[in-house]
């Protein structure tokens, strides 16, 4: 895959450098370009405008980005604009931007962007309803999330496909070495070695963990039999032993 990254400041997109995305990037599976947009603007190097009509901030303008866009080879690329007003992203998204070739991030700043500049996006991705000083980390976010489901990048799938929100429900909890550790137990089905019985147990903690604390992913996932006995069980608080 190829990301292609406008910004003001490249400099704040290093942690890209490191972790699994730096470890991608070693492997030849992920090529990252960062494109500071501050260079092809041709009014003074001023990247922004006030807005025809008045009112508050400044906007990025159009030239500065649309220059910089043609310069970057471009192979069937998903275009994302960093906007609070865009789709919210989520795991599902991150899912489908893996399978891309080519993704270019817009990292907007000031007020907005001249609306022009949406002529050019394929998807406009907002992280919730909250706003950011610039698109940046809402790119790095986006970036991370999607590079670590392409295949090779994580050395064993199932790494992934246990994650929250991969199967649409929220992870079980997992422990590790020592069974015992400052009175604290790791439970005895884990220890057991009775393979059918972990799935079950960790199922059953993973549909009490969403039913807790995020009840609204229950109003869209499709439930097995299985699944609807279990949660039965822990929507009337009924002991359940594996």
């Amino acid at each position: 895959m190829r990301i292609d990254i406008l910004s003001l400041f490249p400099e704040m997109l290093t942690p890209l450098e490191h972790s699994i995305v730096g470890k991608a990037r070693e492997k030849g599976i992920l090529d990252i370009y960062y494109h500071n947009f501050r260079e092809q603007a041709e009014k003074s190097r001023h990247v922004d405008d006030e807005p025809y009509g008045g009112g508050q901030g400044m906007l990025l303008r159009a030239q500065p980005i649309f220059d910089t866009m043609d310069q970057i080879p471009k192979d069937q690329a998903r275009v994302i604009l960093l906007d609070p007003a865009g789709r919210t992203f989520d795991q599902s998204y991150a899912e489908e931007l893996s399978q891309e070739k080519q993704l270019i991030f817009i990292c907007g700043h000031y007020e907005g962007y001249d609306e022009r500049i949406k002529t050019l996006v394929t998807d406009e991705v907002s992280l919730g309803d909250y706003v950011l000083t610039g698109g940046e980390l809402a790119a790095m976010t986006i970036i991370d999330a999607t590079v670590r489901l392409i295949p090779e990048v994580i050395g064993k799938e199932k790494s992934h496909t246990d994650d929250s929100f991969s199967s649409g429900l929220l992870e079980y909890p997992q422990y590790t070495r020592p069974a015992q550790y400052r009175g604290m137990s790791v439970p005895d089905v884990l220890l057991s070695g009775h393979h059918e019985n972990i799935r079950r147990f960790r199922l059953y903690e993973s549909l009490k963990k969403t039913y807790e604390r995020r009840p609204d992913l229950l109003e869209t996932y499709a439930l097995t039999k299985e699944e609807k006995e279990l949660l039965t069980a822990i929507q009337n608080d009924k002991e359940m032993k594996f």
